[in-house]
């Protein structure tokens, strides 16, 4: 049997020998698209190819792109388990071709594939095209010897692919595989098309037009090809399944569940287990790629994936977290044609084992919650869109894993009701998109590249270059020239200006032209991943496109950048030789004074902790060894054993930076730390100077944040802590070394003084605290026959009235108790009375008519005790008296 391995590589085998780029799958998260929120097809990663903004320097391409739909428009979540076909992730096998071939050859090569390298039957195939395209009409005929009845016209946008209201478009062609007539279902066209006998298995789609407007459409001058075929879809069809999760993939991870959690694959639960093998691989590959569980944006839609799944791992019954124990067999099924996925399995295993475990907590009590609820409605009852709402923003249950429930119990969700509840929330709460999180590249630099090309860097072995001018931009629009005091975005053929990438802040300094005008650049950023742009104000003269010009980089700036990221790569080796392999770097910004490191880690560092990891960084630095650099491809670097960023997009060609002193049981690199990088770093570690840690704290959930800064940077902190030490030395005129024992001295003195106060204050109140005080009436007066006793305090902290309120009515005996405590204008008042008389008089009913006599809003507590305040504290000695008068007419009554 061909197992879905073998199938994804006969399929990138063949396409190869037939003139096609093999190219490797790009991130989920799509880094030239900011309206996706993953991607979910195979030519997303060609898309400025499709459109000319982009060449490459092929013309036929072949991939195996990993895609995930569970979110915004392309959003398969709760079908998936249920149903044979529905996935979060998936895999798309696409061959493309940019104005090179067209249909007849894509029909050739599709047809041969699968009838002869695949050997599926050809009375087992029909195909279906736009209605209008009697050109694909014909070469299905001709091509591959199709009767008309093979063939189905389908006048519908379903075979008509539009990338968009305008932009290229044309018409589509599919093809299906007929399961027998076993299975209930007609061909597409028909009244029955949505039966399951005949399966799309591969669409072709002829990009032939330019949509300019409705009703304006035109032929490309060099038509293209897209095609798609789901990878999950063939393998079923070539292994004889109906169904995607019987293939030899995912019966491996479905198995690997039974076998984790006791349950058998294909009983009454066997929905659970799909659910838990579909959204297995869905989670593990977004965390490869970069995407951590969190409340926005991809992270939320990771964190509903993972909890859909973990859900279902309850319902098998599994008390232990189970999905980070699976992760093996998925490495095993997926790692040699994702080694991503191998190089992130540390990180993968860690976020779901704390994910799970954190989800756990909340899952018990919001089960009660909505068993409670459900009990309520009956069989197939709506659940409240208010108790939909408690759930997602108490328990943290997604509105898809609360539908997902009741859907299993025959109900529904007020899903109306819930909106409405979410739209009480703020709108950052409420959307779980609201956009890429990647700004839009502006199609001004898609012309300047075509123009000028890439920017040569220079930067790594100068901090002065001689360039030429190429483009400038004011205000968003290309310009010949540009005056004094405008603002100015200059891109030049070659510089030594670093452009803000993988963190570091991008270069500032001075462009002098031959003519003598003069910019001063303010920042440097990168535009298409070529383009170096220098963004300042021209402050001298004119500069005109065509100068030549040199380039000088502030050097002061530049190598205070330099020591701040070589540091960030020890500190990432350091993090990991502490803590452990699923420590992986989530983020960071390298600016001249300080940097800040965010990396995964479920939990905070302790003491120990930040004060080892700063000692070996520090101990590294002082090794002084060289810092090395090399050139080689990604997969030669991380075969080799360089640390690669997941999530990061890295070219054919990348620099491998190596430092911290030799460690020959490394490999080849036999260096500390080793890692892919772009920016730009000291020449010896030795040239960082000083490391040290200035605070440590969470940034999300799974990761956390390290401040801090080296070189002079570093010593600036580290003397502004000494002179704040000496300061303090000196007031409690003590050592530095004896500062420790005099401050704790000092809180507890502190504290026992208070104690003492609190002490005094509560016999202030109680009129003294003699022994015969109960019945004197420095204590109490007699109000209706009933001992009330009131006091007015001033400098007393609101929150000692309680104690000495329970103090005053042991002298008291029996009666009632009021005390105003006065501070900054407003007053604090507690009323109490005494057990015996709760039954006839209640402190609630007291406190009220006080406060309001403060200007204050009812009260509350005990009928023994209540509290309230007001804003006018010169009216308290009017609030105690309302609140006597208030007991003289109930003891009169």
């Amino acid at each position: 049997m061909n197992t879905a391995n073998d199938i994804r590589s006969t399929f990138l085998d063949y396409f190869g020998r037939n003139g096609h780029e093999v190219v490797a799958s790009s991130p989920l998260v799509p880094r030239n698209d900011p309206t996706l929120l993953f991607t979910n097809a195979g030519m997303v990663q060609f898309k400025n190819v499709f459109t000319g903004a982009e060449t490459r320097a092929y013309n036929r391409a072949a991939t195996s792109q990993k895609c995930v739909r569970a979110g915004g428009k392309h959003n398969d979540l709760e079908n998936v388990g249920y149903t044979a076909r529905h996935h979060t992730f998936f895999e798309m096998l696409g061959n493309f071709s940019f104005g090179d071939y067209f249909k007849d050859r894509a029909i050739e090569l599709a047809w041969t594939l699968i009838t002869k390298e695949y050997g599926l039957p050809k009375d087992k195939l029909l195909v279906t095209v736009y209605a209008e395209d009697d050109e694909a009409h014909g070469l299905w005929k001709k091509i591959a010897g199709l009767t008309d009845d093979k063939i189905i016209r389908i006048p519908t946008s379903d075979n008509f692919w539009q990338m968009g209201d305008t932009g290229p478009c044309g018409p589509c062609s599919e093809i299906f595989y007929d399961h027998g007539d076993k299975i209930p279902g007609g061909p597409p066209g028909s009244p029955e098309q949505d039966g399951d006998r005949f399966i799309e298995i591969w669409n072709l789609v002829f990009m032939q037009f330019e949509q300019r407007a409705p009703g304006d459409r035109i032929a490309l001058p060099r038509p293209s090809i897209d095609t798609g075929m789901g990878l999950e879809r063939i393998t079923a069809v070539l292994q004889g399944k109906h169904d995607n999760y019987d293939i030899d993939l995912m019966r491996a991870l479905i198995e690997a569940s039974a076998e984790a959690s006791g349950v058998d694959a294909d009983g009454p639960l066997k929905t659970s287990h799909r659910v838990i093998a579909d959204h297995l691989r869905a989670s593990s590959f977004l965390i490869a790629d970069g995407v951590l569980p969190s409340n926005e944006g991809r992270g939320y839609v990771l964190r509903r994936i993972m909890r859909r799944a973990m859900r279902h791992a309850h319902i098998l019954g599994c008390r232990e977290p189970l999905l980070w124990r699976l992760v093996p067999a998925l490495v095993r099924q997926m790692g040699e044609a994702y080694p991503e996925l191998v190089r992130a399995q540390a990180l993968i295993v860690e976020t779901l084992k704390l994910e799970e475990n954190r989800f756990k907590q909340m899952l018990e009590r919001g089960l009660k919650l909505l068993e409670e609820e459900t009990g309520r409605l009956g069989s197939g009852g709506t659940l409240s869109g208010d108790v939909a709402f408690k759930l997602y923003d108490t328990f943290g249950f997604p509105l898809d894993l609360t539908q997902d429930i009741l859907r299993g119990q025959g109900g529904s969700v007020d899903t109306a009701g819930f909106d409405t509840a979410m739209a009480r929330q703020k709108a950052a709460a409420r959307a779980a998109w609201s956009g890429s999180g990647e700004a839009a590249t502006e199609s001004v630099w898609f012309d300047i590249r075509d123009k000028a090309g890439a920017t040569e860097f220079f930067g790594y072995d100068t901090d002065v270059a001689e360039g030429k001018v190429l483009a400038l931009v004011v205000d968003g629009q290309p310009v010949d020239a540009a005056k004094q005091g405008d603002k100015v975005a200059l891109v030049a053929n070659q510089t030594p200006f670093y452009a803000e990438s993988g963190g570091q802040a991008g270069d500032t300094g001075t462009i002098v032209t031959a003519g003598g005008a003069e910019i001063a650049v303010s920042d440097t950023q990168k535009k298409l991943g070529a383009l170096h742009v220098h963004i300042g104000e021209v402050v001298k003269g004119s500069v005109a496109v065509g100068d030549d010009a040199e380039f000088r980089i502030d050097t002061t700036r530049r190598d205070a950048l330099r020591a701040n990221h070589s540091a960030t790569h020890l500190l990432h080796e350091a993090l990991r030789r502490r803590l452990g392999d699923h420590v992986t770097q989530k983020g960071s910004l390298v600016a001249p004074d300080r940097f800040r490191f965010d990396f995964s880690q479920p939990r905070a560092l302790s003491s120990e902790e930040i004060r080892d990891v700063e000692a070996e960084v520090n101990a590294r630095i002082r090794v002084n060894a060289d810092v090395k650099t090399s050139l080689m491809t990604p997969d030669e670097a991380v075969e080799a054993g360089a640390l690669a960023l997941f999530g990061e997009k890295y070219g054919e060609e990348v620099r491998v930076v190596s430092m911290g002193g030799a460690e020959p049981e490394k490999g080849k690199f036999a260096s500390f730390s080793t890692e892919l990088c772009g920016g730009t770093h000291v020449r010896r570690t030795g040239d960082i100077g000083l490391f040290k840690i200035l605070g440590e704290s969470a940034v999300s959930a799974g990761v956390r944040r390290i401040e801090a800064a080296t070189g002079i940077g570093a010593l600036s902190h580290i003397e502004q802590q000494q002179a704040l030490l000496a300061e303090t030395a000196g007031v409690l005129k003590a050592a530095p070394s004896e500062l420790p024992g005099r401050v704790a001295a000092l809180i507890e003195d502190r504290r026992r003084l208070e104690r003492e106060l609190v002490e005094l204050r509560k016999r202030l109140a109680s009129g003294g605290g003699g022994g015969g005080a109960a019945n004197d009436s420095a204590v109490a007066k007699d109000v209706g026959g009933v001992k009330y006793a009131a006091r007015l305090l001033e400098g007393v902290p609101p929150r000692e009235l309680k104690g000495m309120a329970d103090e005053l009515k042991k002298q008291v005996g029996s009666g009632v108790v009021a005390l105003i405590a006065v501070q900054d204008g407003k007053a604090s008042l507690v009323v109490a009375v005494t057990d015996d008389l709760t039954a006839r008089f209640s402190a609630v009913d007291f406190v009220r008519v006080g406060s309001e006599a403060l200007g204050g809003k009812g009260g509350g507590g005990r009928p023994d005790m209540a509290q309230a305040g007001g804003p006018d504290g010169d009216k308290a000695d009017t609030a105690l008296a309302a609140i006597e008068q208030a007991l003289a007419a109930k003891a009169a009554a």
